[in-house]
């Protein structure tokens, strides 16, 4: 799971406008959860100011049903997160929206690559941390597609269908 800012155009409506402090300005936030190829599970777009687990708990919030309807005696689900999600704080909020949620899910923190993965021989510039670059092609993928490169909608709800259909199509 990661989420992605993205610049809002003037067409955006105003209740869906975050300014977002990292970037200095107006945006919107699109929370992304992938399979293991990078094909979308779940979206969901929320104001720029909403931090990282706030967004990742509405979604699953959202999605609650999904994971209410999977049997126990398979084996769980793992969410790979990065270094900005905090794994037990969302492990005890969902444990109060759904108290067996964690014996079907699992938060796992991704690694990041070491200074000797860095310096190995070959390789240069950016090394990617094992199983992240699942989600980071999927952001990529929506970045190549003109509709997804800024906010144009007027709605949080609008830019999450827009963003469902494009990479649904």
């Amino acid at each position: 799971m990661d989420s992605q800012a993205v610049k809002n155009t003037c067409t955006a409506g105003v209740d869906s406008k975050g300014f977002c402090f990292y970037k200095a300005t107006n945006r919107i936030k699109r929370h992304l959860a992938v399979d293991t190829l990078g094909f979308p599970f779940f979206t969901h777009c929320t104001r720029a100011n909403v931090c990282d687990d706030e967004g990742l708990l509405q979604m699953l919030k959202l999605n609650i049903d999904y994971f209410k309807a999977k049997p126990v005696n398979i084996p769980k689900i793992t969410i790979l997160l990065d270094r900005s999600y905090h794994p037990d704080y969302l492990s005890g909020e969902l444990k109060k929206i759904y108290p067996q949620i964690m014996t079907k899910i699992r938060f796992e923190r991704s690694t990041k690559p070491s200074k000797q993965e860095k310096a190995e021989p070959g390789k240069s510039g950016f090394v990617p941390a094992i199983a992240r670059w699942v989600i980071e092609r999927s952001n990529a993928w929506i970045e190549r597609c003109k509709r997804l490169t800024k906010n144009f909608e007027r709605t949080l709800a609008h830019a999450k269908t827009k963003l469902t259909f494009v990479l649904c199509d």
